[in-house]
């Protein structure tokens, strides 16, 4: 009886321990490929984008107590970029490109049918940094271009189709007033194939708010889901502001994510825990 006491204790000191070094945690910690905490998603294996200069303060797993928003449990991610945040390695150098980020980048996915969700929050006194590019989201192709991008643009969330190399249409999903201060759900079904047979879906807090059909990427590449915060043309906000570009700072913006979750199937997403269910949100579009 005494040992299996004792054997109880040092499990729970074992948990406690593991739970609060990781709570705090942030990227620069890390190192290679990592899994986030399973309290704020699941299935899919991250690494930092642009691995050098990103910054401490880039991405962070935040917590309830503390103060910080969460869309379930007790933690979520917490990015951050501020102005003269640009990464680079090999072959790409964000400060020689008029860009600033801090993202993680998920594993490379070949064609079929793939599932993704988060949730996304930004604060009440998040700053629209309009005519800079701002994407909070985004599905790229290993050795190749974007296709996919989710937009701030001049205020809101956006859906960018970029399958053929350039913008091919944008579509409102949400407004600037919708998402701050509150959490917003993001559903996508995507069937990744360069064929007529593809398809790409989002669902917005359970609606069906975009699908589109036809190829989803270019042939022979592999997608992979790229999130965080990723600012493009940071002159332009300079050169709107001032006549004196050099002069002005773009501000530093907070965007938090929760519930980062990647399946082959709707059920493996588990999204009865949001309040979801996968037989509904699929009767939606037919």
């Amino acid at each position: 009886m005494y040992m299996v006491i004792i054997k109880k204790l040092f499990i729970i000191i074992i948990v406690l321990f593991s739970t609060n070094a990781f709570a705090n945690k942030c990227t620069s910690s890390f190192s290679k490929s990592f899994s986030i905490s399973s309290d704020v998603g699941f299935g899919n294996q991250y690494k930092k984008s642009l691995f050098n200069n990103f910054k401490k303060h880039g991405v962070c797993i935040v917590e309830k107590s503390k103060g910080h928003p969460t869309r379930l449990g007790q933690e979520s991610l917490r990015f951050e970029v501020k102005s003269g945040d640009c990464g680079y390695n090999k072959g790409w150098d964000d400060c020689k490109k008029d860009r600033e980020r801090h993202e993680l980048s998920g594993n490379r996915h070949s064609d079929g049918e793939y599932w993704y969700a988060w949730s996304i929050y930004l604060p009440k006194d998040f700053k629209n940094i309009y005519p800079t590019k701002l994407a909070m989201g985004q599905f790229h192709q290993s050795k190749g271009h974007v296709v996919w991008m989710f937009q701030n643009a001049d205020g809101g969330y956006f859906v960018d189709n970029q399958v053929y190399g350039r913008t091919s249409g944008t579509d409102s999903i949400l407004n600037q007033e919708e998402m701050l201060g509150r959490w917003n759900d993001i559903l996508i079904n995507a069937n990744w194939t360069d064929k007529k047979i593809g398809f790409f879906r989002v669902w917005v807090n359970g609606k069906l708010a975009f699908k589109y059909n036809g190829p989803t990427k270019s042939k022979g590449k592999k997608v992979y889901q790229k999130f965080g915060v990723y600012r493009s043309f940071m002159s332009r906000y300079k050169a709107f502001k001032s006549a004196d570009s050099e002069s002005v700072l773009v501000p530093g913006q907070v965007v938090y994510f929760d519930e980062v979750r990647t399946g082959k199937s709707c059920s493996n997403l588990k999204l009865e825990q949001l309040g979801y269910v996968c037989k509904d949100l699929l009767s939606n579009f037919n």
